[in-house]
């Protein structure tokens, strides 16, 4: 079967798609990376966006509009990306679609989540069905709807002998700790560690005065210095202490937040690259510290993707933070970096296809496994 999976992250820079040839079943299933790409988000469309996830800028209406837009784009990236591997939309069987968190609130009551990107449209524009909105069956059996990527590390990750940690650094961080097949006595675990590189895009940004995205390569950040008191406040902040399951997001790390960083960053005086490489080491501490304070045992081997496995310096931190575990990029195991979140919808949404469950309770608190999203039928 073809799948693609579409994945647009908390980043919001575009749509990563993945076209995966998979067959079988867990514990055999196969699965081979036919073609990957990403397409950029049109500015207007990545500004509303970033304005739909803050609570100060978004509305209703916005919010509609956004939804039908965004299922456009993330059809046409699909059919952009399906031409480039030589693909026609008759030639791929389903497509799962993650489309855009602007909204989760797995601490509310009731707990929620709200991904945009149309799904009838999806299947409407390309003639295929299309499975959508993951995360809240899992929320309806008690758990978190986060991190859903876990259940697909576990698949493709997981080694015979050695102690594995499977981190994505998005715009949010999150880490799959993987035992390995000869110590049944580790307990799998997944969460959201904090942010990846939500504070730094928003610090590129204001450095360069939105000539840049994102701090690339980590060059802004190696021009700066850690500065350990504000370093230290960062850390402070209370979700980092609390215990797994666990996931954030924009609702916790938001645009306020990132203000409130810098107006504390210059009262204190600091260089603007120095805030900036505070902020890198703050996500590399967050991750590690995490290992420490939630896993079973420190990893062997962590293994990197996402947009934060490109920020030389970031990884140049958390190497350190994490030693001696030997960092990878997950490209060193056969999946590219950033690849991975779309190839593992595409892999959820043929689980769910097939009426089989595609959560981890281990990872996201759920009472029971459950078979994921809402499946939109194709044209007749």
């Amino acid at each position: 079967m073809i799948v693609a999976g579409l994945m647009s992250g908390t980043s919001a820079d575009g749509t990563d798609v993945a076209i995966v040839e998979i067959d079988g079943a867990p514990p055999a299933l196969h699965w081979r990376l036919f073609h990957y790409g990403t397409v950029p988000h049109p500015p207007g469309l990545r500004a509303a966006i970033l304005a739909a996830t803050q609570a100060e800028t978004g509305s209703v209406a916005a919010l509609s509009t956004l939804n039908v837009a965004l299922g456009e784009q993330l059809a046409q990236a699909a059919l952009a990306e399906m031409a480039r591997a030589g693909l026609t939309p008759a030639q791929v069987q389903l497509v799962g679609s993650h489309g855009q968190t602007v909204w989760h609130a797995p601490e509310g009551t009731p707990p929620s989540t709200l991904q945009v990107g149309e799904a009838t449209v999806i299947a409407e524009r390309l003639g295929v069905p299309v499975v959508s909105n993951f995360r809240l069956r899992d929320m309806a059996a008690g758990g978190q709807g986060a991190p859903l990527v876990a259940y697909v590390d576990t698949l493709l990750l997981t080694h015979p002998s050695e102690v594995r940690a499977a981190q994505n650094i998005g715009g949010i961080a999150n880490v799959t700790f993987l035992p390995p097949l000869n110590r049944p006595e580790l307990a799998l675990l997944a969460f959201d560690t904090g942010p990846g590189n939500v504070l730094l895009d928003h610090a590129a940004a204001r450095i360069t005065q939105g000539r840049l995205q994102y701090d690339r390569h980590g060059a802004l950040a190696d021009q700066g210095r850690v500065d350990g008191v504000l370093l230290g406040w960062l850390l402070e902040q209370p979700y980092f202490a609390r215990r797994p399951p666990k996931s954030t997001g924009r609702e916790l790390f938001t645009n306020a937040f990132a203000e409130a960083v810098w107006q504390r960053a210059e009262a204190m005086g600091l260089a603007l690259l120095d805030t900036i490489a505070t902020l890198t080491a703050f996500t590399a501490q967050t991750i590690s510290r995490a290992y420490r304070d939630f896993l079973p045992c420190l990893p062997e081997v962590v293994i990197i993707s996402g947009g934060g496995a490109r920020n030389l310096a970031l990884l140049r931190m958390l190497a350190d933070a994490v030693h001696p575990a030997t960092v990878l990029p997950s490209d060193a195991m056969g999946i590219p970096g950033q690849a991975k979140e779309a190839l593992a919808f595409a892999i959820l949404a043929y689980e769910s296809w097939h009426g089989r469950p595609g959560n981890l309770p281990a990872a996201t608190g759920a009472s029971r496994p459950v078979v994921l999203g809402q499946i939109t039928a194709d044209r007749l």
